[in-house]
This record gives C-alpha cells, sequence and structure tokens, in this order.
C-alpha cells in the first residue's frame, strides 16, 4: 500500500459566524494526483490555506506523513514538505530565472552569512551545486535557455511553470497547485499537462490540484473532491464526477427536481 501523505480531518474555519469550510476530509496516497474543484467561492482556495499555514484550523486537524501541522507556521509547513503555487503568479520578478529557483534551496545551504560575504570555499561549492539542480529542474519545464532572463519578462505560461519549479526546488512531499492553468492559451495547457506527468513520474510526488479548466481536471486526475459553499458535496472517479446530479446542479445552478422533470 502506498504511504498517505496528507490527511485532513473534520478540517474547518470560521471567520465570525461565516463557515468557510466545514468538515474538509480528504486521503492522498504517495504519486497520487487529485482534483479539488467547485464552483467560484466554494471554498477551495482556503483550504489551500489552511494547509499551508495561512490559516488557522478552528475545527478539526491535517496530517503530513501522520505528523500533525496543525499550528505551525508557513515557513515551517514548507521545511515539513507542502509547497504550492498560487492564482496569482508570486515570482521574485526583479531576479533571474534561475535565482528565482536557487532561493527556493535556502533551507539546505550550509555556508553561514560569513562565508557568504567573503566568498569562501564552501559558499562558492554549494552554490555551484544549487545552480546544477536548478538547471535541471528549468530543463523539466523547458527554461534552461531563460535561466539569465529576469523573470518579469517571461511570457506568462512560463512565468507559471517557473513557479511550479521554483515549488518543486523546496524538496516537497506534496504540491499544491492553485489553478495552475489559468490564463493560458491551449497549447501553453497542453505543454502544462506534459509537465506536471513528468513532475509525477521523475520525482513521485503526490499533488493537489485547484482547477476551473474541467477538461485538464479529467485528463489527469485519479480522484476528485467537489466542495461548495465550504461542504464537500462529492468525492470519486473522474467519471463518477462527471455524472454526478448534486455537482452538476452545484456548477450549472440548475434546481435538480427540474433536472428530473
Amino acid at each position: 500500500m502506498a504511504e498517505v501523505i496528507l490527511q485532513a480531518k473534520h478540517l474547518g474555519i470560521s471567520f465570525g459566524g461565516l463557515k468557510a469550510v466545514d468538515d474538509f476530509n480528504i486521503e492522498i496516497k504517495a504519486g497520487e494526483l487529485m482534483g479539488l474543484i467547485g464552483p467560484n467561492g466554494a471554498g477551495k482556495t482556503t483550504v489551500f490555506n489552511l494547509l499551508t499555514g495561512v490559516y488557522t484550523p478552528t475545527e478539526g486537524a491535517f496530517f503530513l506523513c501522520g505528523e500533525k501541522m496543525n499550528g505551525k507556521k508557513t515557513y515551517q509547513v514548507v521545511q515539513a514538505g507542502i509547497a504550492r503555487t498560487f492564482q496569482n503568479i508570486r515570482l521574485f520578478k526583479s531576479m533571474t530565472v534561475i535565482e528565482n529557483v536557487m532561493v527556493a534551496y535556502g533551507m539546505s545551504i550550509k555556508y553561514k552569512m560569513p562565508g557568504a560575504l567573503f566568498r569562501s570555499s564552501t559558499y562558492w561549492r554549494e552554490e555551484a551545486e544549487y545552480r546544477e539542480k536548478a538547471m535541471e529542474l528549468l530543463k523539466i519545464f523547458g527554461l534552461e535557455d531563460k535561466a539569465d532572463f529576469v523573470a518579469d519578462n517571461l511570457p506568462y505560461g512560463q512565468q507559471r511553470k517557473l513557479e511550479i519549479a521554483r515549488a518543486l526546488a523546496t524538496g516537497m512531499k506534496l504540491l499544491l497547485l492553485d489553478e495552475p492553468a489559468a490564463g493560458m492559451n491551449p497549447t501553453e495547457t497542453a505543454d502544462l499537462l506534459r509537465c506536471i506527468n513528468v513532475i509525477r513520474e521523475q520525482f513521485g510526488i503526490a499533488i493537489l490540484l485547484i482547477e476551473h479548466d474541467m477538461s485538464l481536471v479529467m485528463k489527469i486526475c485519479e480522484r476528485i473532491v467537489v466542495i461548495d459553499y465550504g461542504v464537500t458535496i462529492a468525492t470519486g472517479l473522474p467519471e463518477e464526477i462527471a455524472s454526478n446530479q448534486r455537482v452538476i446542479t452545484a456548477y450549472l445552478g440548475a434546481d435538480e427536481e427540474e433536472e428530473g422533470a
């Protein structure tokens, strides 16, 4: 049996009198790609914020490889092995492409501040090592020839891929992708799909994906969780979700009785 990477049990959060997420449960195993979908405002990004320490759950708990993560700061969550991308790209736009990736190795460096200031042999050795690792990641995304470009000068689709490459550099066990195909044209989306498949094959990491492009979701996700108004309304295989009347109603706003008439 594959190792359980992420487990959320009765996870929830309230803001004042509003329950943004209620009784959310999920289990993701090593190497699995799961989709998290729902209409706009359903609470999907709030779930991501709970899983990355941006918000502290007011109910329930979640575990990474059996370790309880409630109450950990965002940097502690990253150190433990959860990384994410965002709906709105958050790169270090004035830094180069390769610098954006190398900065994610910051938790692994061994040289200290004096070594960096005086450019010690340890500093140069580690910088060379992490530059090489960063280049290997950029090759996966076809960005190796853009390594020394300023990140802000990349086309939109390539900025998206760079953000994923930077997340991979943290050495995570679970990757959270928040609408990675948003704003992409069909060619860019197809290239992203290829990259995600390569990531799974090469790194074997678990992935939780939020995405509004249903064709993408149905192509790559092994299982899908659907939430609406913060409540889970369906969990299952892509074909089961596609024919689930409650899911169709949530997306289309149709009345179930009218649908059955």
